[in-house]
């Protein structure tokens, strides 16, 4: 840790000749949540956070299987979509994208009791998000405007490129093809953009929330933080999240039921290897 951020994380000493009227106000908990210190973590990491994550799914698997399975379904309403009403699919995905990390809110609940020792349960999950329902409300509407944002400006850019809207999928297939080399480039710095912002605000900003209970913006800095200090090992995780998505997608989504929960899981030890636990707070004597 540098003398600077131990400086910011360490609450300032009472003056212990100050006037008798004056007294020290002990910083509010988003406060203390907004000036913890950012852990420094090797390239391995990732890879020992899905090992952790693995572990936690086969000590509850049944637990994890049913999350999967929620995956499982959005993926295919989302396939009906592709092939129905194309149109939709921008805004759907966008939803599913923001449906996804509040999933895990449950998930997050189960690697805690376990760490606890504490066997879990699928009331104690399900529930997870009522202690912190404030929070998770200004955090929610964040990611919908930011889920809003890409599918307008997605839409726009097909339209601006080719005078047309996806409205079927052999519009999609045309569009998609390698005779459009150039729009794909364009289409995926855009994509890439939107989902780098995503990730770098909430990336462990909701297991934050649950830990922690601080409010959505303290949350969000300190996830913004993480990343920064940690930009090469945190673009690896992003790229690793990625790549497993892909492959669980490739199988009809049935991989989802395996891949969706243990992703869940491993967001949470990431979370707990960058964020260092506050240091505690003594109250000047009286």
């Amino acid at each position: 840790m540098t003398p600077t951020e131990f400086d910011a994380a360490t609450p300032p000493i009472a003056d212990t000749n100050a006037a008798p009227d004056q007294h020290y106000d002990a910083p509010s908990p988003p406060l203390v949540g907004a000036l913890l210190p950012i852990n420094t973590v090797g390239l391995n990491e990732p890879l020992q956070w899905l090992s952790l994550g693995w572990k936690d799914f086969t000590q509850a698997p049944m637990l994890g299987l049913l999350y999967g399975l929620c995956l499982f379904v959005m993926g295919h309403a989302l396939l009906l979509a592709f092939k129905s009403a194309p149109v939709y699919v921008l805004a759907l995905g966008a939803c599913f994208l923001m449906v996804g990390p509040f999933l895990s809110l449950g998930l997050y609940q189960i690697s805690q009791d376990l760490q606890a020792l504490q066997r879990p349960t699928l009331r104690r999950s399900v529930c997870a998000w009522q202690p912190i329902a404030s929070p998770l409300t200004v955090f929610a509407s964040a990611l919908m405007a930011a889920g809003i944002a890409w599918s307008g400006a997605s839409l726009l850019f097909f339209t601006l490129s080719f005078d047309t809207m996806p409205l079927d999928s052999k519009t999609w297939t045309a569009l998609l093809s390698l005779n459009n080399f150039g729009f794909l480039a364009a289409y995926l710095v855009l994509a890439g953009a939107f989902a780098g912002l995503a990730f770098t605000t909430s990336v462990i900003a909701l297991p934050m929330i649950c830990d922690k209970r601080v409010d959505a913006r303290t949350a969000g800095l300190t996830s913004v933080r993480a990343c920064q200090k940690n930009s090469i090992t945190m673009t690896l995780w992003a790229m690793l999240i990625a790549a497993l998505v892909v492959a669980a997608m490739l199988t009809w989504f049935v991989g989802l039921l395996v891949i969706g929960p243990v992703l869940g899981h491993a967001t949470w030890h990431a979370y707990q290897a960058l964020v260092v636990p506050p240091l505690p707070y003594a109250p000047p004597s009286q």
